[in-house]
């Protein structure tokens, strides 16, 4: 190749119209994808499998750009979209991800291809005034006074979970920063309460800041799996007589394995009185908040010092979108403590005041309010809050359905979109074990045939059946399709144990 043409071909590569024709290309696939209403799940290959058909796809020559090939592009794209979760399809009940309302997903596009970092306000100007229009409008459903809070945008809930925990320990340990754990001496050593059902990044979170799960206090829950609080004072009482100085309570809206809501108005009372941090994992649940019709199982929430949101769950909108409010928004700034002269203004003015890159962990951040801000703007609230009735009540119909089911049992009362339960075959006697096995077993010979994608998550000492509605296609009658799958599934698991 002449050095002619592979300037040619460097050239090509950044071709506006070549441009218009790959996104043509990918629009159509995509089209098509979200038009298929079929009933699929997963599509589990081998991963040496699968990886042999992507290196199929890949150029063999190293030294030199290889010319655009259409059919190539069409491959990437079909293998890309088979070999994923469904997220669109009405056979998909089983993460908490969800589709994305499709604009969403024209608008993350826009901005994978204009590439404007929204940490500071020069490198993505619009993203940065989004985020604080998206606060304004978001904060009328949480109630703080407008101007005092903040919020800012970070790459998934485990970060803002992280970010907010330390900015309740500097709060507490103001020299940790700088001394790390030296920095408390004599003192308590520093610890923080959460429920028993608390997501895993927590725990992670703790183990970063470098305090450790030994320092993790863990508040009983009531029979409804939330925090229990007719135990908190007595496990804070004993923390303390352990030499714990607890800094940070982190309560849930929305846990992972039942999508409970921990009691968050009579937690706020207790913080407050003992001078501790009070930080919501509404990751999954705090959306409930534009519902007229849920926005009371977060009650209480105006008191509370900081919330992680994920848009990318119950929002409808591209992956990662996760939005962490500060009640007071000096605290805010009290996550990380550091000057550095390339990136932060010694002078401030209004075009650094919206910069966020002092706030969060990430310098080069997606600007992730983009697709958020659009579909509010263009559909407003509605959208929204009527996909989440829907679901609600979706899963409340499910859960009325299992209690028709003599071989199913029910082990909660759902309080948004997520609903737990069990196979228990009739006839068939079985013991804890057995039953745990067995629950593991469904699930995951449901999931081979690929018609339906269900989860399983421990309750207790035993496994559970778990449905996580996510998409408004589905309708009743699906989830009575699911429920044949199981049953289907656990008669051929019996027999070939020779059972029944």
């Amino acid at each position: 190749m002449t050095e002619a043409t592979g300037n040619g071909l460097l050239l090509e590569a950044f071709d506006a119209q070549l441009f218009r024709d790959s996104a043509e290309t990918a629009v159509s696939k995509l089209e098509k994808h979200l038009a298929d209403q079929s009933i699929r799940g997963l599509e589990l290959i081998h991963p040496q499998e699968l990886a042999r058909a992507a290196r199929a796809l890949m150029s063999e020559d190293s030294d030199s750009i290889g010319a655009f090939d259409e059919e190539k592009l069409a491959a990437i794209i079909d293998l890309y979209v088979r070999t994923g979760i469904q997220v669109h399809s009405p056979g998909y009940m089983g993460r908490q991800f969800s589709g994305v309302v499709p604009l969403g997903g024209v608008v993350d596009f826009v901005s994978s291809v204009v590439n404007q970092p929204s940490s500071f306000y020069e490198a993505g100007q619009l993203p940065n005034v989004a985020e604080r229009i998206m606060a304004d409008e978001l904060n009328r459903f949480i109630g703080w006074e407008p101007d005092s809070f903040a919020m800012v945008t970070t790459s998934g809930g485990s970060l803002a979970n992280l970010t907010a925990m330390l900015a309740a320990r500097n709060r507490d340990f103001p020299q940790y920063w700088t001394e790390g754990g030296a920095a408390f001496g004599d003192r308590p050593r520093p610890a923080i309460a959460v429920g028993a059902d608390v997501h895993y990044s927590v725990a992670r979170a703790a183990g970063v800041m470098g305090i450790g799960e030994a320092q993790l206090v863990r508040l009983p829950l009531n029979d409804a799996q939330q925090i229990d609080v007719a135990g908190v004072r007595p496990a804070l009482a004993e923390a303390e007589r352990r030499g714990l100085h607890v800094f940070c309570l982190v309560a849930s809206a929305g846990t992972t394995p039942v999508g409970a809501f921990d009691p968050i108005d009579e937690l706020a009372d207790i913080t407050r009185e003992k001078g501790i941090w009070l930080h919501i994992d509404g990751a999954h649940g705090a959306s409930l908040l534009v519902s007229d019709t849920h926005r009371d199982k977060l009650r209480g929430i105006e008191k509370v010092d900081s919330l992680t949101w994920d848009a990318h769950k119950m929002m409808f909108t591209p992956a990662p979108c996760t939005l962490l409010f500060y009640r007071e928004k000096a605290h805010s700034l009290g996550a990380f403590r550091q000057t550095a002269s390339y990136v932060f203004d010694e002078e401030p003015d209004p075009f650094t005041e919206l910069d966020s890159g002092d706030k969060n962990f990430e310098c080069t951040k997606r600007p992730m309010i983009m697709p958020l801000w659009t579909m509010w703007a263009v559909y407003g609230r509605a959208l929204f809050a009527k996909k989440i009735d829907y679901l609600c009540a979706l899963t409340q119909e499910a859960h009325r359905i299992l209690d028709g089911e003599p071989d199913f049992r029910t082990l909660h009362s759902p309080e948004a979109n997520i609903l737990c339960f069990r196979h228990h075959p009739e006839g068939a006697d079985l013991d804890e074990e057995e039953l745990h096995r067995l629950q593991i077993d469904i699930r995951d010979r449901v999931k081979h045939r690929g018609s339906f994608f269900i989860s399983k998550v421990d309750i207790g000492s035993v496994a559970a059946l778990r449905v996580v509605m996510m998409n408004h296609q589905i309708t009743a009658e699906h989830f009575r399709m699911v429920l044949g799958e199981i049953r289907r599934a656990g008669q051929e698991i019996l027999s070939s144990k020779g059972r029944r």
